[in-house]
C-alpha cells in the first residue's frame, strides 16, 4: 500500500491534502482494503460544518459500515457526487478518490495529523505486520 507524501492521516484513517485553507478528505488505501467492495458512501450536503473527529458520513461494503471522521474543522464546499453512482472507485484509486471539500476553519488541526511514514508505522502497529 502506497500513502503519499504531500497528505496527512488520521487514525481513523481518513486523509487530508491541504492547499492553503482548502482540504480534500479521502480514505486510506489501508482503509478501503480492509473494509473490501465498497457498495455505498454517504456525504454530508455542501455547507454543512464539520469538527476534527466527528462524523461526516459513513461507507457501507459488503463487510460493514463504517463512520466516517473529519481529519479537521471545517465548511463542506463540494461533495464527490460521482461516489453515488460509483462507489466501488475508492477500491480502484483511493489516493485520488476523494469524498469531500472543506473550507478549512483551523490549519492547525492538520499539525496533529500523521504523516505518511508515521500513518504507515501506525497502520503496522494495529495489524500487527
Amino acid at each position: 500500500m502506497s500513502y503519499p507524501a504531500n497528505y496527512r492521516f488520521a487514525k481513523s484513517h481518513e486523509w487530508l491534502s491541504l492547499e492553503g485553507e482548502n482540504g480534500t478528505v479521502g480514505i486510506t488505501d489501508y482503509a478501503q482494503s480492509s473494509l473490501g467492495d465498497i457498495v455505498f458512501v454517504e456525504l454530508p450536503k455542501v455547507g454543512q460544518q464539520v469538527e476534527a473527529g466527528s462524523t461526516f458520513g459513513s461507507v457501507e461494503s459488503v463487510k460493514a459500515v463504517s463512520d466516517l471522521y473529519a481529519p479537521v474543522s471545517g465548511t463542506v464546499t463540494e461533495v464527490n457526487e460521482a461516489l453515488n453512482d460509483a462507489p466501488e472507485t475508492i477500491n480502484s484509486d483511493a489516493n485520488n478518490v476523494w469524498l469531500i471539500k472543506l473550507a478549512v476553519t483551523n490549519t492547525d488541526e492538520a499539525n496533529a495529523l500523521l504523516s505518511a511514514e508515521d500513518y504507515e508505522k501506525f497502520v503496522a502497529e494495529e495489524t500487527g505486520h
